[in-house]
């Protein structure tokens, strides 16, 4: 299909550690998908590494070229940087214990929270080790990623230790720093460091963000690829479910203020306002978010088990695949928002 017949849309990837395979699977099924060209990806954390190394490969070959790219970088990731922080001292029971009882009740998972809330990464970790830089370095040509305009825009979003605002990384800012800065967990990793400012992970004020879109793209329309579920039925009991959940909702509220903001200038615009300004409507489309990716636990985001990333991976695949096969779906593209949004806001 010629380029220019292609339908534009915008990606905007949320952040949710190995759960951010998921992800790929979207991103592997648009790329799949000669209806579709995607104009910019917007990324925090595991959706930033997503987003560099797609880039990466459309430059160097284009669509099959990202989607490999995409599958190799996943697997090294589980092969060469386990997510699982309790990897320093797992000789294999924790897997043992994990496949008997779950991710939540692994006692190398707790000793490793209760080890976070006791001493800083600058404490036990003075050296500032990092196997996921080692890994970007390694699987990503990032001077290939700062000549990729032409072929999609990036932005990534951290989040600045000083100030507490948004940082969005574009263009030439892209480097391995600017998406480790976007996946620095504070208790975790030390601040990466850019310039003069200090920076910590993207999810704290743009999860993702999507104000870039309105100001740097001709598409109207922006995929949600929500890793992270707002709704939750069960009220958390033990100590590790309520700081999961408290995680989720505060990764969610960047979102959800972003969605808000999107809501007020569509509303504006609808009724007349905001003539003469660079903002026009944003159509928002979503996948991820429900059952589906809330039926992993958010503990099983620090799990690099090769299988768990290759069933989400598949999970977000089949759930682009699904989204696309509806023929109003792919008709609403330049046209309408498909995504339940005053549900999704007003709860």
């Amino acid at each position: 299909m010629a380029r220019d017949k292609r339908k534009k849309i915008n990606v905007a990837l949320q952040g949710g550690g190995s759960h951010g395979a998921y992800a790929w699977g979207v991103l592997d099924r648009l790329l799949a998908d000669e209806r579709i060209e995607i104009e910019a990806v917007s990324g925090t954390s595991a959706g930033a590494m997503n987003a560099v190394v797609m880039a990466e490969g459309l430059v160097e070959g284009g669509r099959a070229k990202a989607r490999q790219q995409l599958k190799d970088f996943w697997e090294r990731v589980a092969y060469r940087v386990p997510a699982s922080p309790t990897a320093a001292w797992d000789n294999g029971w924790s897997k043992t214990w994990e496949k008997a009882w779950g991710l939540d009740q692994n006692p190398a998972i707790a000793m490793f929270t209760w080890w976070t809330q006791v001493a800083s990464p600058y404490q036990f970790n003075p050296l500032n080790i990092n196997p996921l830089r080692d890994l970007l370095l390694r699987e990503v040509n990032f001077e290939l990623v700062k000549s990729c305009s032409s072929h999609v825009q990036l932005f990534i979003s951290a989040t600045n230790v000083r100030t507490g605002q948004i940082k969005v990384f574009t263009g030439d800012e892209v480097t391995a720093d600017a998406v480790l800065a976007s996946a620095c967990l504070p208790t975790v990793f030390h601040a990466v460091e850019i310039g003069t400012e200090a920076y910590w992970d993207g999810g704290y004020m743009g999860n993702p963000a999507i104000e870039p879109f309105f100001k740097n793209c001709v598409s109207q329309d922006v995929l949600l690829v929500q890793i992270n579920p707002i709704r939750r039925e069960e009220v958390p009991r033990t100590a590790h479910g309520i700081l999961d959940r408290l995680n989720e909702i505060s990764f969610n509220a960047p979102l959800l203020r972003e969605l808000r903001h999107v809501e007020f200038i569509n509303e504006r615009l609808r009724h007349g306002g905001l003539k003469d300004t660079e903002y026009r409507e944003i159509f928002l489309h979503r996948v991820g978010g429900g059952d589906d990716i809330s039926a992993y636990p958010a503990s099983s985001k620090l799990d690099g088990d090769l299988a768990l990333i290759a069933s989400l991976r598949d999970l977000g695949f089949k759930a682009m695949d699904e989204w696309l096969a509806k023929p109003a779906n792919y008709a609403s593209l330049g046209n309408a928002s498909t995504m339940p949004l005053e549900a999704m806001i007003k709860g």
